[in-house]
This record gives C-alpha cells, structure tokens and sequence, in this order.
C-alpha cells in the first residue's frame, strides 16, 4: 500500500513497506514518464515526486502514481560504472572475521557481484548500493570514526558505499578507490546515480 503526503506546492511523497518496494515504484515512475513530473528521489522507503504544478497537480500526481503496476522489485537502469579498488581497507581483517572467512573472501564476494544504487543520500554523492553477496551482511562500527577519507570503499547492513568527502562515519572500511564520487565540473556531478549498475574490481595498491 502506498501513502502519500504532500511536500509544498511542488513535490508529492509516496510512502512504501520496504526498500523493494521503492525501488520497484521507482522503475515504475521512471518508466511511465508521467505528464508534469520533473524528478524522482527515491530512498530506502520513500520516492519523492518533484512536478510542475503549471502541468499538473498533487492529485493527479497521486491518482496516476496509484494507477501504475509493477511487476515486482525492479531498478530505473542508468548505467553502469566500474570502480577499481584497492582492498587494503582498516576494517577488511575484522569484516572477514565476523564472517567467518578469509579476507581474499571478502574481496571475491564484494568484486563478484553486480551492486546497483538504490538511492543516494548522507553527503552528496553518496550511493547506498544493494544487490551484493548477501553473506556481507555486517553490522557499522560500535564507535563512528571523526575522519573517514575519501574514496573510502564501506560496508554496513546489506549495503556498499564510497565516501565521496572526508567526512565522519561508521561503515566498516575494506578498501578505496582513486575515483571521483562527486565532480561539480561534470554534467552530471554525481558518479553513482539511483538505478546504475556498479561493479568493483580489485587493483594492486
């Protein structure tokens, strides 16, 4: 069941269950190309729906928002992207520890499968990545570090990010990259955009 609340004059949020169900209304709303719509954020519950209301309304947003049908989760694709890695993380010895295995484990999990970003948020250019191994499930620090830098490659719960600033944090490190994450000098300032396909591949460091 989707809610709906309205955000001002220009945007609607519709209210999901899970993260599924985001990601599904997501592909859905990106694909329909409803008449008036000027953006979509989607987030780990939620979608924001940004229109013109010179086009169209809050009501007819939601009435047509509530006609879509979905097949099941899905993803907006937008690309894909490519990160080398340098698997030299201050946290990779403990993440394999916790899992039970190796840290070469580790990394053959995290570079062998096709993460997608679900939605970005926390800084700019932050993608939170899911679709990975399902056994790199694992939990944040105990205690967040002040200065995580960037192009720092984490792991908390079931998703993968990189930090795209210098910023605190409490995701467990495995490893970095040379990556740019966020570029005001490019048309689109973002790396990883909500529905682009990423893989990670292991570099010597």
């Amino acid at each position: 069941m989707t809610t709906f609340l309205r955000c001002g004059r220009e945007a609607v949020l519709a209210e999901v269950g899970d993260l599924d169900g985001a990601l599904a209304l997501y592909a859905a709303l990106s694909s329909a190309g409803l008449p008036g719509v000027t953006d979509l954020v989607p987030a780990a519950r939620t979608v924001l729906i940004r229109f013109d209301p010179a086009i169209t309304s809050a009501a007819q947003v939601r009435a047509a928002t509530s006609a879509l049908r979905s097949a099941g989760p899905g993803h907006a694709y937008e690309g894909s992207v490519e990160i080398p890695v340098v698997y030299d993380g201050p946290d990779l010895s403990e993440v394999a520890a916790h899992l039970g295995v190796s840290t070469d484990d580790v990394v053959t999990m995290h570079t062998g499968s096709r993460w997608t970003v679900a939605f970005a948020g926390f800084a700019p250019g932050f993608g939170y990545l899911t679709g990975g191994d399902p056994r790199l499930d694992v939990p944040r620090r105990g205690s967040p570090r002040t200065r995580i830098p960037a192009g720092s490659v984490g792991l908390a719960g079931r998703f993968s990010g990189v930090y795209p600033h210098d910023s605190p944090g409490g995701w467990q490190l495995i490893g970095s990259t040379t990556s740019t994450m966020w570029d005001l000098d490019r048309p689109e300032p973002a790396l990883l955009v909500p529905g682009a396909r990423v893989t990670f591949t292991a570099v010597p460091g």
